[in-house]
């Protein structure tokens, strides 16, 4: 077994400080066997964890490294800004900078507002979507997650079209009340939410690639009938796109899948992996954004140059050309080579994905589209999985439910030795 005496010793003192030992739940390794592994270096498609053991890393902090640890470009880029300073909470030029970069190259945007998180995105603009209509409740599906924000950390009720049940403790029964919760791919219950409640409906907020719980991926008929039923109705059609947005495609699921959204978020991929969001729509939408319009909304560190300054260089690699073809090429052949192996041996087993993201899914269904098709004891079978690629140096998401991802970085050698170590740990979970 690896050596994990230096991540352990480390786990043990930040448990006296910290809740559960970490500052995001899933690091707490609780869904699979052990204590987390404690990080100290990465550099390209690889990461060290603080016993010196190295893994090729398909976590790439959960998506927004998308050209890998430590990218050239990106930390001259910030180094340069940092040494004339690292916050002003003042306007700087970079700003402008990367939301031009984005606009011009982002047909379903026309303005932008940058804030430090995609949740922070994702609550900034359901209180926009209130303001703009005059609406209060939101409709959201059950599989997507938005973030930590009160009004979206919801279940669904009993029911086809009810309202939602709160998933965490502290957040007021007020807050619950405005918020719907439907299954995904299901027309009959949008219909019915907005045959009931469409005189209040703001919004309805879909991750249209749902990539954080499993990777439930949608049909393009279901987007479109959102969209449509939103043109029918004034209701505003809210993409989350934290992961997605410029991983599938610079104007992610949106230009994906063709579909224009009235509402966007984004995630730490806009700065290469600062800590950053941002929310957007078109300029009659935005306008409506303090201080240009009564919804107000502010962050001291928004706008960071650091951030901006990584998210320039970041994004003006992945707009060369082929720059996501050849990701999406890399993928496919690394799953493809997984799935022929899983299919020879007749395991439940199906490897899902769509551009450079990826999701193990321990179950024989080849297609998932919803959170109660995920097969059960999946959980348990990841756990046998996870013990046995860490031994062999590969490293994702230390969840069941957790999605992969591809970099600019990973090399073809990564890829191959990444696909044996995930074969040979399959053939230990199924022969047990």
């Amino acid at each position: 077994m690896i050596n994990r005496f230096k991540s352990n010793n480390l786990y043990e003192e930040a448990k006296k400080v910290l809740p559960g030992g970490v500052n995001s739940p899933v690091r707490a390794f609780r869904s699979v066997n052990g204590s987390p592994i404690f990080f100290e270096k990465g550099s390209g498609s690889h990461t060290w964890d603080a016993d010196g053991n190295e893994y090729i890393d398909f976590c790439c902090s959960w998506g927004p490294l998308i050209l890998g640890h430590a990218h050239a470009g990106v930390l001259g880029k910030v180094s340069d800004v940092m040494s004339r300073g690292t916050s002003f909470g003042a306007p700087s030029k970079y700003e402008t900078e990367l939301a031009k970069l984005i606009a011009d190259n982002h047909r379903y945007i026309e303005k932008i507002r940058f804030v430090n998180s995609g949740t922070e995105a994702a609550m900034s603009a359901i209180r926009l979507a209130r303001g703009y209509t005059g609406k209060n409740k939101v409709v959201k599906f059950e599989g997507c997650y938005h973030g930590h924000v009160d009004s979206l950390m919801v279940k669904a009720g009993s029911g086809l079209a009810t309202l939602g049940t709160s998933t965490s403790a502290g957040i007021p029964e007020g807050f619950v009340k405005e918020t719907i919760v439907l299954p995904l791919n299901d027309k009959d219950a949008v219909r019915a939410a907005v045959k009931e409640f469409g005189h209040d409906i703001a919004c309805i907020a879909i991750e249209p690639i749902p990539a954080n719980n499993g990777l439930l991926l949608q049909d393009k008929e279901f987007l479109l009938f959102l969209r449509e039923i939103c043109d029918q109705t004034g209701i505003l059609l809210f993409f989350d796109e934290v992961i997605s947005g410029f991983r599938v495609s610079f104007e992610g699921a949106s230009g994906y899948y063709g579909i224009k959204p009235d509402m966007v978020a984004f995630g730490k991929i806009i700065g290469g992996g600062f800590p950053v969001g941002a929310y957007a729509s078109s300029a009659k939408v935005m306008d409506c954004v303090s201080p240009d319009g009564p919804v107000y909304q502010a962050g001291t560190l928004s706008g960071n140059p650091v951030a901006m300054a990584a998210g320039i260089a970041q994004l003006e690699e992945c707009l060369k050309p082929g720059f996501y073809e050849s990701l999406a090429s890399k993928a496919d052949s690394f799953v493809n080579r997984i799935q022929s192996h899983a299919d020879s041996k007749g395991y439940p087993f199906h490897m899902f994905n769509v551009g450079s993201i990826f999701w193990l899914s321990f179950s024989n269904k080849n297609r998932v589209r919803s959170a109660d098709e995920i097969a059960p004891d999946g959980p348990e079978l990841f756990k046998v999985f996870f013990d046995s690629i860490i031994e062999k140096g590969v490293y994702v998401g230390p969840s069941s439910y957790e999605v992969g991802f591809i970099s600019q970085a990973h090399t073809e050698e990564d890829l191959s030795k990444a696909a044996n170590a995930i074969i040979e740990a399959l053939d230990v979970t199924y022969a047990k």
